[in-house]
């Protein structure tokens, strides 16, 4: 299923959404590769020397390695990073056109009203923060990986756990594929993210059940997920405008 828009709309501007769309689509297309071209380093994998350049190398120095930050041991000397900082710059790396334009979908479809909700600033301090979280539960799955975790999916499933709890039965415009078959469907938001986090959560199981093999990180979705449901209660709302209308005689 793939979410093509929902009906709900806002009241203020999604400055902070838009925002953070535009700052993820600079750093996939201008800073990520102006920093990767000077990025070179040999990464071993079970053993074998790999040289990394681009924005390969670069995951493994602005990315967040549960090894570096469970242990706090730098393992990129040669580019060195403060590691508690990769907290935040992993959120704005991606591995792929297909990887960025996924997650500022979702983040603009379910981020905007998440803001509208909050507030800017409030919105800006949820995101970060369930993605600090995300990346936490991730490493915590994966103790002893020495694989980056990059991409926004795990702050945006925040904003989905939010956009869940506050707005259950709006509807969200969704793509179907059903083998040949091809439909657009409004379907409730409670019944499009509830099927998504099945599914991260089945998909996660299945990892762990495999010793957590590279790839999806889907703890971070979890985690991230269940703290947007927690830190959306916690927050204070955006005081919204009281809308009174007359009947003129």
């Amino acid at each position: 299923m793939i979410p093509l828009k929902d009906e709900n709309p806002t009241e203020a501007f999604p400055y902070v959404t838009i925002g953070l769309i535009v700052i993820n689509a600079l750093v996939f297309f201008v800073v990520g590769p102006m920093l990767g071209s000077k990025i070179e380093l040999l990464v071993f994998y079970h053993g074998t020397p790999v040289l990394m350049k681009g924005s390969h190398a670069m995951a493994f120095v602005y990315g967040a390695i549960p090894y570096e930050l469970l242990h706090g041991v730098e393992l990129t000397p040669k580019y060195p990073f403060p590691i508690p900082l990769t907290l935040l710059t992993c959120m704005f790396l991606h591995g792929g056109i297909f990887h960025l334009a996924g997650n500022m979908l979702f983040l603009w479809i379910f981020g905007n009203n998440v803001e509208d909700e909050l507030g800017h600033g409030r919105f800006l301090l949820f995101y970060l923060l369930c993605g600090v979280i995300a990346t936490f539960a991730h490493a915590l799955t994966a103790p002893s990986s020495r694989v980056p975790m990059i991409g926004a999916s795990g702050a945006i499933s925040g904003a989905l756990g939010a956009y869940m709890i506050r707005y259950p039965w709006a509807k969200i415009k969704t793509l179907i594929f059903l083998f040949f078959f091809i439909t657009i469907i409004d379907v409730p938001a409670f019944v499009f993210i509830g099927f998504w986090f099945i599914i991260q959560f089945i998909n996660g199981t299945a990892a762990l059940g495999m010793g957590n093999p590279g790839g999806v990180a889907w703890f971070a979705h979890i985690g991230g997920f269940m703290a947007g449901i927690l830190l959306f209660r916690l927050f204070p709302k955006r005081k919204k405008r009281v809308r009174i209308s007359y009947h003129i005689e």
